[in-house]
Formats: structure tokens, sequence, C-alpha cells
């Protein structure tokens, strides 16, 4: 994380919360700086790391660690959760579908190939909501002569047979076939690698979850 955006980060909790801004004890001492409670929670997500091993480091406890953690991360739902958790808007939407159009997918909007994104979780996550009650973006387009009028997901063959789902051919036969197996992998390899950085940058995503609440794990993962 570079140095502007976390202290952009620290300024923002700082200025919000309390619990991020360093008070005096009874006995009139200093308690623990804001840079401490937020590195705490930062060291924890980049890293997996148990709540007690940032003690030497941070001269924090256990218990404060997890604490720092669970306010970091609701902290960063509540502030930047609007900006960047929020339904795509038109101009979102026409980026995307310009950006699937170059791929070779006029009219997709989205590659879903990843653990995140399971059919065990498909009725849970609010991004296919509007698909659920038949109402998928809206979208014009032409492919062999023939014009659609609705958007749709590049996915592998466990997903339902949804019109706005396009799966994978897992046994091409011909030609035609073949390619168009051959360009959906490429889509599905930008997911693997934005996940995989993901993992890499916060270990705490394929690390045991460190809350037992499931609310919790959500905006932890919600935060990264």
């Amino acid at each position: 994380m570079n140095k502007g955006l976390f202290m952009r980060i620290v300024e923002r909790l700082s200025t919000a919360f309390p619990f991020f801004q360093q008070r005096r004890d009874a006995t009139g001492r200093f308690g623990l700086s804001t840079l401490q409670k937020i590195t705490a929670a930062i060291r924890i997500m980049a890293y997996g790391c148990p709540a007690d091993a940032v003690d030497e480091y941070l001269r924090l406890a256990p218990s404060t660690a997890l604490s720092c953690l669970e306010h970091f991360i609701e902290g960063i739902n509540d502030l930047f959760g609007d900006e960047y958790l929020r339904r795509p808007t038109p101009e979102d939407l026409q980026r995307l579908l310009a950006i699937g159009e170059f791929r070779g997918f006029p009219g997709m909007i989205g590659s879903i190939y990843c653990t995140l994104n399971d059919i065990n979780v498909l009725d849970r996550s609010p991004v296919f909501d509007d698909i659920l009650h038949g109402q998928a973006p809206k979208v014009k387009y032409s492919v062999n002569g023939h014009e659609y009028h609705m958007a749709y997901y590049l996915t592998y063959s466990i997903y339902p047979e949804w019109a706005t789902f396009v799966k994978s051919i897992p046994l091409p036969q011909d030609q035609k076939t073949s390619l168009f197996a051959l360009h959906q992998e490429f889509v599905f390899k930008d997911v693997e690698r934005a996940f995989g950085v993901l993992q890499a940058r916060f270990a705490i995503v394929r690390n045991p979850a460190l809350f037992w609440d499931k609310a919790k794990i959500g905006l932890s993962y919600c935060t990264i």
C-alpha cells in the first residue's frame, strides 16, 4: 500500500470514528496512536496472522488487535462502501460492455469463474439480485445477424440454465467451438489472476477466518 493511500485511510478513520483517535487514560498518559491501531488491522489482513503476532511489533494485546481489526473493517465499509460497493452506474455498464466487446464478447458484462462466486453462494450474492427477479441490465447488440437485448455473464457448467449465463464448452468438437472455448478461457484467467493478486496481498482471504461471526467475516472480505 502506498503512503498516500495509507494516510488517506488514517485521516478519514481518525476523523470519523473516536475509536481511532489517540486518547489519554485515567492516569493522563496517552494510549495507542491512530497509526498503531490501523497498522495492526492492516497487518493482520495482509499477513493473515493471529492477533498476538502484532504484540511485539506494535505493542498491542491480542484482544486489542482484534478490536482494531473489527473497527477497521466496519469503518472502511461505512466510509467507502457507498463509493466502491455500489451497483454499477450506466457509465460503468457501458465501460464493461466496451471491454467485453473488445475481448470478442459483445453484451458481456462479467465473468464468473472463482470460488468466491461459487454456485453455493449464488442465491446470496447481491450481484445476481436483479437477474433472480428478471431484471438483467438491458443492452442492445448484434451477433451473427441476430439482435439481442439482455446482457450476460460468462460462466461454466455447474451454473443454472439461465439466459443471462453463457457457459463454457468443456469438450469442443470443431474449430468454431474450440475458438469460442479458447477465448472464454482467456477471460476466465483475468478473474483467476485478479483473485490471485488479492490472495497474495491479503493472506486473510486464503487463511482460516479470524472472526466467528458471519457478518463480520463478510465485512472483512468487502473491505479487501
